[in-house]
């Protein structure tokens, strides 16, 4: 069923006073003359209490105008879109924001806060959320731009507005994602830059030169592809030394830089299992006798099954972990890189020894190989020229090739 086109009533008004400086509205004895007022539109609705109110809108132009505003709201009430036009976009984010934190990891509930508080309410927050356009959104990215905001962090800040605005969508209190097409700059893509294996085998043989406490974490990071959060989250109950396992259950994340907590690892996906080579097992082995060394070295010691701990058994700070890597790279005199990048570099080292594609998938446990592939397809030509090149050797010994 349609909405019913004849509900509703569009008219002419202005804002001409009386003596009294009462507004005449419809009814200003000028109206008569085209040129004069503005068109506007009513209609009843009905409202949260279950009673009728009047929605009343103006400033339109034409009539035309009007007559398609009002059969815009008429298709939304008939859609069951909440209408509300008093309520502002600060308020609506606001909200969205406080429904979200119930669900959403603390340390993107922070980035939305900052997006928020910082950018959006700001720039949209006096708008009437149904007012909300596209053109707003655009000329809001334009201004940024010139401003010189960095593509990607812009980029991060419309995709919280756009996440609010689906979210209206969903519940539906909006017709449509004012957002949802935004032209954004593309960033430009992040150059893998990874240790050869020489400067690899050189940093982590410093680490255990100089008896490192970390040495065995970057270690099994390099050995794995795990990231910071899931190695610094992984517990002894987390490994099977018998099958040469260990399970990704956790993430641990520092909250506003002063403590930390568990998390969700980051995608559904990052939750699995991880095969463990040899030398990885050792790692581990030998990270679970120097734990057991500082247990009775420390009377405070207070035993939270993490592997990689400080020496009293508590969680590491991320930033340490981050700013000691830093300190090492330099005294082993390797190129400076990011933590994260040991993931990689073992991504990198397992791609150039010819190991499939989807089996380095599922060790890095992206959602699918088509994720590897984007990440890390640039290291494949070589592979793929060896494997072509292995297949001609094989028909070369028993078809020795014809002369072109």
């Amino acid at each position: 069923m349609r909405p019913n086109p004849h509900r509703g009533r569009v008219y002419r008004r202005c804002s001409c006073r009386d003596d009294g400086g009462k507004q005449l509205g419809t009814h200003c004895p000028q109206l008569t003359s085209g040129g004069h007022g503005t068109w506007a539109f009513a209609v009843d609705l009905p409202s949260a209490d279950g009673r009728r109110k009047t929605r009343r809108r103006s400033g339109f132009a034409t009539k035309a105008e009007a007559a398609d505003a009002l059969a815009k709201v008429l298709e939304c009430e008939h859609a069951g879109i909440q209408l509300d036009d008093t309520e502002t976009v600060a308020h609506y984010l606001s909200g969205w924001l406080e429904e979200k934190t119930r669900t959403l990891k603390p340390n993107t509930v922070r980035r939305h806060h900052n997006y928020l508080t910082n950018d959006l309410i700001p720039a949209f927050g006096n708008i009437r959320l149904e007012r909300l356009t596209h053109a707003d959104i655009s000329r809001y990215i334009a201004q940024q731009q010139a401003a010189g905001r960095g593509p990607v962090t812009l980029r991060r800040c419309i995709t919280t507005l756009s996440s609010a605005l689906n979210y209206a969508v969903r519940t539906h209190r909006l017709p449509y994602n004012a957002a949802r097409f935004a032209r954004l700059p593309r960033p430009a893509r992040l150059e893998l830059v990874c240790w050869s294996n020489e400067e690899a085998g050189a940093f982590l043989r410093y680490c255990h030169d100089v008896d490192d406490l970390l040495a065995d974490l970057f270690e099994l990071m390099i050995c794995t592809g795990m990231r910071k959060g899931e190695a610094l989250g992984l517990k002894w109950t987390d490994i099977d030394f018998a099958l040469q396992m260990l399970f990704v259950r956790r993430t641990l994340i520092s909250v506003d830089n002063c403590h930390t907590e568990f998390s969700d690892p980051k995608t559904p996906y990052s939750r699995s299992w991880i095969a463990l080579s040899r030398r990885a097992v050792d790692a581990l082995r030998r990270q679970r006798d120097r734990q057991w060394r500082q247990r009775l070295a420390t009377r405070r010691y207070e035993d939270t099954g993490l592997v990689f701990s400080r020496p009293d058994g508590q969680p590491l700070r991320p930033q340490y972990v981050l700013d000691h890597f830093r300190k090492l790279t330099a005294e082993a005199g390797v190129p400076t890189t990011r933590l994260h990048d040991l993931r990689h570099l073992a991504a990198t080292i397992m791609i150039n020894s010819g190991v499939p594609l989807g089996s380095v998938s599922k060790t890095l446990r992206h959602s699918t190989v088509a994720t590897t592939v984007d990440i890390y397809g640039h290291l494949t030509p070589q592979v793929a020229q060896d494997a072509v090149d292995a297949a001609a050797a094989v028909l070369d010994d028993v078809a020795p090739p014809t002369a072109a």
